[in-house]
């Protein structure tokens, strides 16, 4: 009992002359604080990164810690407008008055919404007088003119708000000076108007061959793939070292893409408006640079030869490219930004193009006419994805209004509508290699699996966690042999899943910011590029 005793005292207010202040971001405090110390000011150097002390997570207001005080809206009001008009308003915290006290007392404390008596006499008598003269008009009205709606008269009989009243006699001839000024004004507009006209128009395309020349000693083309190119084996490994970095664009890459089948060349899509494409096996280089939009670039895909490549801008073009010359061969908008572009993937309707547009449509171009041939009209916001499933014979679109939409090709009504409370965007969409599932990115951090078998349902037992994509379309990928599942994330890293186990594989530091896309190589069992809002694309072993 006396050592408790003694350490009571110990720790008692009067032992310290001056009480040692807590640490506020102390979670455990070993002895029983007095009150001083609890509330003593934090002194001391500045926060390096809270200059005025508070933590990051104390605030509610870029201005530091916000209290609700617990006063009506209306009572608020009336006193900021009293205080506004008198120069006086009452004290909430101690019910006394601030401001202009001799005008207090001249009004007599009165706020805006309390009318003095002299005023009310007064409101009253100017209706009267009103009311009168009404009255007296009435003994001179024509009844036709009552019974017009379309007369004034009729408009002071039935009169049923303050603002109905006299109407004021329209000014219908212009004084000279506001017609010179109506004039200029509707001059600046047109040439405003004509100004962005020349803004929507498609830039002039052109393109740069960076290799060293475009047909080797057999006059094959710089993009003919290598004959030594072949798969290995079928076993997918996951990379564990980065092997090369294609840096070229000056701002984020937004998608890459192999060259289909044999992967000797990639394509990159950049928010410095530029699409390029690199080579792979070789000199590691960038070998052509496309330049055809004034904004971003959102989409691109390659058509199945590899030989051709669609590019969707920020610019509200649809941009149809030769790979070899740089040519474009087709430009396609609807006014309306493009989110992301495919070309039918069966062999026989290469010419058909579907684009997913900001206005909520899907629509269809014939490549070779260049019309619209279907418009798929369904969602409630913009279209953020198009997966072909079953054979291509159908394809399955996700929205900005959470919800997945499932399209016989060709026909535009839905044929399976997907849409749970619990769903979120989905922004990414991936077939698996064997056809019968799609894996979809969802913006609440995981990524669901879906069957492409008749009922489109969602698989409960496969879901993929652990990365952070809240805000970012990042693109969720299959490994060739099916085995793996990967993704970027929002702060740079890439994930590889086990796709039996659902467990995390491994994770890769890539990039610094968002690593938007990620590809497996078609060929190299081993080989996986990403890219990210950092300017680079990094090839991974």
């Amino acid at each position: 009992m006396d050592l408790l005793q003694s350490s009571y005292e110990d720790e008692s207010p009067d032992s310290s002359p001056i009480p040692k202040p807590l640490d506020p971001t102390q979670h455990v405090v070993g002895f029983n604080p007095t009150y001083e110390q609890l509330w003593a000011p934090i002194c001391g150097p500045a926060h390096p990164y809270a200059k005025d002390g508070l933590a990051q997570g104390l605030r509610n207001h870029k201005l530091g810690f916000v209290e609700d005080a617990s006063i009506e809206p209306f009572v608020f009001d009336e006193q900021y407008n009293t205080f506004q008009k008198y120069g006086y308003a009452v004290d909430p915290s101690e019910n006394s008055y601030i401001g202009d006290l001799e005008k207090m007392k001249e009004c007599d404390a009165i706020s805006v919404y309390n009318i003095p008596q002299h005023e009310q006499k007064k409101r009253k008598l100017e209706k009267k007088k009103e009311k009168m003269e009404e009255e007296g008009d009435e003994q001179d009205v024509d009844m036709t003119e009552v019974e017009n709606p379309s007369t004034d008269t009729w408009l002071m009989k039935n009169r049923k708000s303050p603002w109905a009243g006299k109407k004021e006699g329209l000014q219908v001839e212009l004084s000279e000076e506001q017609k010179k000024y109506a004039e200029e004004y509707a001059k600046k507009k047109g040439e405003e108007r004509g100004g962005d006209k020349d803004k929507a128009e498609p830039m002039v395309e052109k393109s740069t061959f960076h290799g060293k020349e475009e047909k080797d000693y057999q006059g094959r083309s710089w993009i003919a793939p290598p004959k030594d190119a072949k798969a290995a084996n079928d076993h997918c490994y996951i990379p564990k070292r980065l092997v090369h970095t294609w840096s070229g664009h000056t701002k984020g890459v937004s998608a890459i893409r192999f060259f289909p089948k044999h992967g000797h060349l990639i394509l990159s899509a950049g928010m410095d408006t530029k699409v390029k494409i690199w080579d792979v096996y070789n000199s590691g280089k960038c070998m052509r640079t496309y330049m055809g939009h004034t904004k971003a670039v959102r989409d691109i895909w390659f058509s199945n030869d590899g030989t051709k490549f669609l590019t969707a801008g920020y610019d509200k073009y649809i941009k149809y490219w030769d790979t070899e010359t740089g040519q474009v061969i087709q430009t396609f908008t609807t006014g309306k930004i493009p989110y992301v572009v495919r070309l039918n993937p069966d062999e026989d309707k290469q010419n058909v193009l579907l684009a997913g547009m900001s206005d909520k449509k899907i629509v269809q171009w014939d490549i070779n006419s260049g019309q619209i041939t279907q418009e798929y009209d369904q969602h409630l916001g913009a279209v953020n994805t198009i997966t072909f499933v079953d054979n291509n014979r159908r394809f399955v679109t996700s929205s900005d209004d959470k919800s997945l939409r499932v399209w016989e090709y060709g026909i535009p009504v839905v044929i399976k509508y997907i849409s749970e409370p619990h769903m979120h965007s989905m922004p990414s969409i991936s077939p698996h290699p064997n056809g019968n599932w799609i894996a979809a990115q969802s913006l609440d951090n995981q990524i669901l699996i879906y069957s492409t078998r008749e009922r489109f349902q969602l698989n409960k037992k496969k879901r993929f966690a652990g990365h952070i994509v809240a805000g970012y379309a990042c693109q969720v990928n299959f490994s060739p042999d099916g085995r793996f599942v990967f993704s970027g994330d929002g702060e740079g890293r890439c994930w590889f899943w086990d796709w039996k186990s659902c467990k995390v594989f491994r994770t890769l530091k890539c990039h610094d910011g968002v690593c938007i896309g990620a590809e497996w190589h078609p060929l190299e069992q081993s080989k996986v590029a990403t890219c990210g809002w950092d300017g680079l694309i990094k090839y991974w072993d």
